[in-house]
C-alpha cells in the first residue's frame, strides 16, 4: 500500500508555480454560466444572482446542517491535536512547512479525504448552488482543505493580505468557496475578505499599474476603505469567482475562525489521467501537491482514518463514476 502514497503530484501541471489547488484545472474550458441556456435556478435566488454578477461573489445560506458542521468542526481540532478550550494549546510549532511564506501562520489545516469533509461536499443543497453558478449538472469537486485561524498574539503574527490565486490577466473561468464551521458574524474575526471594486473595475485599474507588478498580490491602496468584510454563520456557504481579490482578514478578535474550502468545476471527463488521480486521491487519503500545499508530514489521513463513503452524488463529484 506504501507504494500507493509515494507519488502525491497531481497530473494537472499547471499550478506547480502558483498558489491555486492543483486539483483542479486553472480554468475552465467551459464558460461561467450567463443564463442563456433557459434553466431555472435551484438554489439562488434573482436577487442572488444579481448580487453575483456585481460583486463577484454570493453566500448561500444553510448550506450544510450546522450539526454536520459541528462534527466537521470537532474533527479539525481532533487532527490538528489542539484543545478548542485551552489557548495554550493553539499556538504548538506548525507541524509542516510551507512553501508560500504568505500563507504561514494563517492556520491551513492539511487534511484533504476525510469522512466529514467529504460529507460536506457530497450535500445537494451546496452541489446545487455551484449547478446554478456553472449552469451545468455535469461538475467535479475539489479536493481541498480546511482552516483554523487563530487570534494573533505576540510571537504567532501573519500578516492578512489580499491576494489572486489565478493570473487574472488570463480572465479564469473558476470559481472557489468557503463553508463557515463556526460562526464568523464578527469582523475583527478572521475570515474571508474580498475588495468588489477591483473586481469590477480591473481593465481600467490594472493600466495604472507597473508592468511588472506581482499579477497575483495587488497594490491595494486606493481601496483600503472599500474591503468588504463578509459575515458568515456556521453551515452558510461562499462562492466567489477567481478573477475576485480576496484573503483571509487577521484575526483580532478571542474567537477562531473555522472554515472548509469547497469548489466545484465541470467535469473533466476525458482527462482520464486526471480523473483516476483524483480517484486514487481519494481512495488513499492522498493530498493535493503545489507550491501552497505541503500536506501533511505524519500521514494521520492514511494511518488514522478510513477512505470516505461517497453517496451516490459523491461519486460523480470525485469522477468515480461517469455522470
Amino acid at each position: 500500500m506504501q507504494a500507493a502514497y509515494e507519488n502525491r503530484e497531481s497530473p494537472n501541471k499547471n499550478h506547480k508555480d502558483i498558489p491555486g489547488n492543483p486539483s483542479t484545472a486553472t480554468s475552465s474550458k467551459f464558460k461561467l454560466n450567463n443564463r442563456s441556456n433557459g434553466k431555472p435556478l435551484r438554489v439562488l435566488s434573482e436577487e442572488d444572482w444579481n448580487f453575483w454578477i456585481h460583486n463577484g461573489y454570493v453566500v448561500i445560506k444553510n448550506a450544510v446542517p450546522k450539526d454536520q458542521v459541528k462534527l466537521t468542526a470537532d474533527f479539525l481540532w481532533e487532527f490538528e491535536d489542539k484543545n478548542p478550550n485551552d489557548p495554550t494549546t493553539w499556538y504548538k510549532n506548525p507541524y509542516n512547512d510551507m512553501e508560500m511564506k504568505e500563507l504561514v501562520g494563517t492556520g491551513m489545516v492539511e487534511v484533504y479525504n476525510n469522512q466529514h469533509l467529504w460529507n460536506n461536499r457530497q450535500m445537494p443543497k451546496v452541489y446545487d448552488a455551484f449547478v446554478d453558478i456553472w449552469g451545468k449538472e455535469k461538475l467535479w469537486v475539489t479536493i481541498d482543505r480546511a482552516n483554523l485561524n487563530f487570534p494573533i498574539r505576540p510571537g504567532n503574527e501573519y500578516k492578512a493580505f489580499i491576494h489572486w490565486d489565478y493570473d487574472p490577466e488570463t480572465k479564469p473561468q473558476n470559481v472557489q468557496g468557503v463553508l463557515a464551521l463556526a460562526d464568523q458574524t464578527d469582523e475583527n474575526m478572521g475570515g474571508f475578505q474580498c475588495i468588489p471594486e477591483l473586481y469590477r473595475t480591473y481593465d481600467t485599474w490594472k493600466l495604472t499599474q507597473p508592468a511588472d507588478r506581482n499579477r497575483f498580490i495587488p497594490d491595494i491602496s486606493a481601496f483600503e476603505d472599500q474591503i468588504v468584510k463578509v459575515k458568515l454563520e456556521a453551515g452558510d456557504l461562499l462562492i466567489f469567482n477567481s478573477l475576485l481579490p480576496h484573503g483571509i482578514r487577521a484575526n483580532r478578535s478571542e474567537k477562531v475562525r473555522i472554515a472548509q474550502y469547497i469548489s466545484m468545476m465541470p467535469a473533466e471527463e476525458d482527462n482520464e489521467a486526471f480523473r483516476q488521480w483524483r480517484i486514487n486521491s481519494w481512495k488513499h487519503r492522498i493530498a493535493p501537491t503545489g507550491y501552497a500545499f505541503p500536506g501533511d508530514p505524519r500521514n494521520w489521513e492514511q494511518n488514522k482514518y478510513d477512505t470516505a463513503v461517497l453517496s451516490e452524488l459523491g461519486k460523480k463529484l470525485v469522477g468515480l463514476e461517469k455522470w
